[in-house]
């Protein structure tokens, strides 16, 4: 009998179920004399194995011989905004389940029907990753119907019909067994299916875009340094890993959508430290000036509309984990890294996937309530930036589209007048060897480059980096003729005058200025210009080529007008 393959069949609720003795007996349901786990028998015969559980007599009614009693506990179930399903209290195969694993009654003699049997080591509360407890809200949702309506509702599960056969519905409805059979460790922690590359998640969960992205396909490992990030699992790569590089089915520190970690940021920031991913985003988010995810709990929501109401920002909020690649592109065009996030469009209209990168930085600094304001007094103010960068204005940085000068002789190759920038081509983190994108700067305003904005500041390369990328220096200064020496040479190089106290360097609003007085982006600081005394007016005048005059007072030199040609 001892080595004898011993099979034992029944149905309940209408599924098979066939018990291999010999499968179980390595594993910890094992709870026999003979098992090798903490919680066995410390007496009784060997095929105790099996009556730990079942019993073939006085057996609880309607369950597959199961000699367990129920708890009557009030589960605290799953809830989350992206649910579409309806989670009740646990039903069938899984009340079962939790009559011993969710850690109040586990394996105490008073709850079962063979008192003669007695359990020696730890009950199954003491367990590692055992105990479940009342509160189900940390762990993967059971007891819902999962049909195709639900499938065609949530728009990432797959039917129910095209479930493999290993994945079981009880009734329709999605239960423990689902994803665990009791009889069968093959997989570890009684899977159905390995979740070795994800391959038990995506039975269920059809991800838009998972397949091409980098959490399913990088093959990255842990360096050894810091804290080791999958302490969860037994894989070892981020492709093996999959969505447990994120998300833990049981017990999950975020609850709602069982996120690894409760704050947001540290889902991503134990691997995009530089010890899994080849690049250290944690250092830069540090640094002075930063989009600060640190700074905001609990307000971001998948959900959220595409505009920002509430002020916040999160990893998540730039990047899809389910999305993400590190496929480049050419400027407007969003990259890989981005894709799939949510965005304004530059009429304003919000989108659920952003085509281009300015849609995704329209969230935040165009039409949101809570943008931020703009770090210059203008004369003509405007902190959104949708309406700074619009192809109809009189001036403007081309990011949404090339610009309105067609001469401009200064650009450094490969800019020429029809080139399109990013506006990470400015604000991103500072260093040569730092990640792409706008995580933190030592420079205000999460600029690449230095850029010095203070009155009576000394021209040089270093004080003007981020201009000098694409524009040449001595082109500025000294190589544009007349209008070089005697507008920017003189202002900038003799008269310390920052760049920004005539350049707006994002745009002007055609609602606000026209092609004659803000052509050039020009848009003076108030802090350093004030109106012209003896004519009242504060303004330039566009002569055409390479040709403008000034009505306005400036380090105690009034232009009534000063005239340029």
């Amino acid at each position: 009998m001892r080595n004898r393959l011993i099979l034992l069949a029944f149905t309940f609720l209408g599924i098979p179920f066939i018990l291999q003795a010999q499968t179980i007996r390595n594993t910890p349901h094992n709870l026999s004399i003979s098992g090798q786990g903490i919680t066995t028998a410390s007496s009784a015969s060997e095929m105790d194995m099996c009556s730990a559980c079942h019993t073939p007599h006085r057996a609880v009614p309607q369950t597959p011989l199961w000699k367990q009693s129920a708890t009557g506990t009030t589960y605290k179930t799953y809830n989350s905004s992206t649910t579409q399903a309806v989670i009740g209290q646990p039903t069938g195969s899984s009340l079962l389940c939790l009559s011993c694993h969710d850690g109040t009654i586990a394996l105490q003699t008073n709850s079962i029907f063979s008192p003669h049997i007695n359990f020696s080591g730890k009950n199954m509360q003491s367990i590692q990753g055992s105990s479940l407890s009342h509160d189900l809200s940390d762990d993967h949702p059971i007891s819902f119907t999962y049909d195709a309506s639900l499938a065609y509702a949530d728009n990432e599960l797959v039917l129910p019909s095209s479930l493999p056969k290993e994945i079981k519905l009880e009734n329709e409805q999605l239960q423990c067994t689902t994803c665990h059979d009791p009889h069968n460790n093959m997989n570890g922690d009684f899977l159905t299916i390995t979740n070795r590359y994800s391959e038990l998640c995506i039975t269920c969960h059809e991800k838009q875009y998972w397949n091409s992205s980098s959490h399913n396909n990088s093959s990255a490992r842990w360096n050894g340094v810091g804290t080791y990030p999958w302490s969860h699992t037994p894989y070892q790569s981020v492709s093996e890993n999959g969505c447990e590089n994120c998300h833990e089915p049981h017990g999950a520190g975020g609850q709602e959508r069982l996120l690894n970690y409760s704050s947001e940021e540290d889902n991503c920031l134990y691997c995009h430290d530089g010890n899994v991913a080849s690049t250290d985003i944690q250092i830069q988010i540090n640094k002075p000036y930063s989009h600060n995810v640190y700074k905001y709990i609990g307000l971001h929501n998948p959900e959220e509309q595409a505009l920002l109401y509430t002020s916040h920002v999160e990893c998540v909020d730039c990047h899809n984990p389910h999305a993400s690649t590190n496929a480049n592109a050419s400027a407007p065009i969003a990259n890989g890294f981005i894709r799939g996030v949510k965005g304004i469009e530059a009429n304003g209209n919000g989108t659920t996937t952003i085509q281009f990168e300015y849609e995704l930085c329209y969230r935040c600094h165009a039409d949101s309530p809570n943008k931020p304001a703009s770090p210059t007094s203008r004369q003509i103010d405007q902190d959104n930036v949708r309406l700074e960068f619009d192809l109809n204005n009189p001036s403007y940085h081309p990011v949404e589209g090339p610009g309105k000068n067609s001469d401009v002789p200064s650009l450094i190759s490969p800019y020429s007048e029809s080139s399109i920038i990013y506006c990470t081509d400015c604000h991103a983190s500072n260093g040569a060897s730092s990640p792409a994108g706008p995580h933190g700067s030592i420079y205000p305003h999460i600029l690449k480059y230095r850029y010095q904005t203070d009155d009576n500041t000394p021209e040089s390369f270093q004080n003007y980096e981020l201009c000098y990328q694409c524009h040449e220096r001595n082109s500025i200064i000294n190589a544009m003729g007349m209008f070089g020496r005697k507008v920017h040479k003189k202002h900038i190089v003799r008269e310390n005058a920052s760049c920004n106290i005539c350049h707006d360097p994002h745009g002007i609003s055609s609602s606000q200025g026209n092609t004659t007085n803000n052509s050039h982006l020009i848009n003076f600081d108030l802090s350093v210009v004030s109106p012209d005394p003896r004519t009242s007016k504060l303004e330039y005048v566009s002569l055409g080529h390479r040709g403008g005059e000034c009505y306005l007072s400036c380090h105690g030199e009034n232009h009534s007008p000063k005239r340029y040609r």
